[in-house]
């Protein structure tokens, strides 16, 4: 069906640059008055075929189609009837899941005043305040663990280790084997250990300042396949993997047999941080209170908590769309679990998936988060003013992906400046909001500064709503 699609909008794009430059020739010769009268005969013509073909042999047929489904659920129909293979999709869903929409802020105006533009609001934040040697960065804003090899390349990778450092910021390895020319161009560098044979690695653990295990995320759950032809080279070298076998990754950590095996765990690990935080990044589910639970018991320092509308580099659909639960139900759940077991204090809580604006950010913020990683906002910064070089034969991603042939064409130095620009604007439009509530650190912005627009997400949050009377 996708191919007939593509061949129909090919045969009609050429046939409408044919016909237009027919209709400009006979416009010159003939005039304007019977160019109209042409025109409005082809017209007549089109729309009377289209009127009288029946159904199935209609060219509407196909806007019936897309309509009934999507381009994308025909693509992907066409991709899975290509080579009856798992597909990979990148980036994550595209459902429209419930967010930060439906919640405004409340500004200081004449009961609170708003504070003048020229009052520094203080940005910074700790993450696993109680570890010997805690994280601290100068934004709330982190950029996501996007793995080398299996999903980005060098160049990418050291353009955002770069941009982070530019701003005061973290910066996470992903699911990648180490590479050590992105950890010397951070400045504070995440080691995420995943579910690998190069996950625990002593060198990475002992370059990072703060270590992340990776137990789920938005977008990706349980073991997962790296095709032999997908990763090559430098990056099939530091991962150690054969480059002629696929590779199936387990789908829990090494060592852990059951929910009683992560505190020893914890405990061993720390050993080999020196002191460095720990922390445990899983996907939001319905079971999130038991999943956090076992994350307190095994003595985790940060929670990472990814919610359904996260990305990777390429998962099934079904992963993508159809496991966890939205970021902001997420959040709120974590936050009230926490505080109930007396432990937020001491436990930091990051969240990811789907945040894209400034407003989502402080939003989440001031429904208890420490700090964000941001995926797709740092990901398409890095192409800004490089887009020519790929389009339009190539998706705008094959300048950053591993596996493309196009990715030495980006320019390190400007995508770190780019990604840089990017963040530091985001945390001035948060400035601005922090100063607008009438505060001066971002900390102190709390739920009682949102207002719910309508009555479930008054319920959901726990925020007062914009129109308390009663129906």
């Amino acid at each position: 069906m996708l191919e007939t699609a593509l061949l129909v909008v090919a045969l009609s794009a050429l046939g409408a640059l044919i016909a237009g430059v027919v209709l400009l020739f006979v416009f010159y010769f003939v005039g304007k008055r019977s160019f109209r009268t042409i025109v409005q005969r082809l017209f007549g013509l089109v729309i009377e075929r289209l009127l009288s073909d029946k159904y199935h042999e209609n060219l509407m047929e196909l806007w019936s189609a897309v309509r009934r489904t999507s381009i994308q659920n025909i693509l992907e129909i066409s991709l899975r009837a290509e080579d009856g293979k798992l597909i990979q999709r990148p980036l994550g869903s595209a459902r429209t899941l419930p967010h930060y929409d439906t919640l405004m802020f409340v500004p200081g105006q004449m009961a609170r005043l708003p504070k003048e533009g020229t009052i520094p609001v203080d940005m910074k934040v700790t993450l696993g305040p109680k570890a010997e040697k805690p994280l601290q960065i100068q934004i709330p804003l982190m950029i996501a663990g996007m793995g080398y090899g299996e999903g980005l390349s060098e160049e990418a990778k050291v353009a955002l280790a770069k941009a982070a450092k530019q701003i005061g910021t973290a910066t996470n390895s992903g699911e990648g084997p180490f590479l050590k020319e992105e950890r010397e161009a951070a400045g504070k560098f995440i080691w995420q250990i995943s579910r690998t044979s190069w996950g625990r690695n002593p060198q990475a653990i002992a370059a990072a300042d703060m270590i992340e295990v990776q137990m789920g995320q938005g977008a990706r759950m349980g073991p997962f396949t790296i095709e032999p032809f997908t990763v090559k080279g430098k990056a099939q070298k530091l991962m150690g993997i054969s480059p002629v076998q696929s590779v199936v990754t387990p789908a829990v950590m090494p060592g852990i047999n059951t929910p009683w095996d992560w505190p020893k765990y914890v405990t061993d690990l720390r050993a080999e941080a020196a002191g460095k935080p720990i922390a445990i990044k899983i996907m939001a589910t319905g079971a999130l209170e038991r999943d956090l639970a076992v994350c307190l018991e095994a003595d985790f320092d940060v929670i990472v908590l990814d919610g359904s509308q996260g990305g990777s580099s390429g998962a099934s659909p079904l992963i993508c769309d159809d496991l966890g639960i939205p970021s902001l139900l997420a959040l709120v759940r974590a936050e009230r679990f926490l505080c109930d077991q007396g432990a937020r204090k001491d436990v930091s809580l990051v969240v990811a998936g789907g945040y894209a604006t400034p407003g989502e950010c402080l939003k989440a913020i001031a429904l208890g988060a420490d700090a964000i990683y941001l995926g797709t906002v740092p990901l398409f910064a890095l192409i800004h003013k490089q887009v020519h070089k790929i389009l339009p034969w190539e998706p705008l991603t094959q300048l950053v992906w591993y596996n493309s042939p196009y990715k030495q064409r980006l320019d390190i130095d400007l995508a770190s400046k780019s990604v840089a620009n990017v963040l530091k604007s985001m945390t001035m439009e948060m400035e601005e909001g922090v100063r607008a509530l009438g505060k001066t650190v971002l900390s102190e912005v709390g739920p009682n500064d949102l207002v719910a627009l309508d009555e479930w997400t008054a319920q959901v949050t726990g925020v007062k709503r914009a129109y308390p009377w009663q129906s």
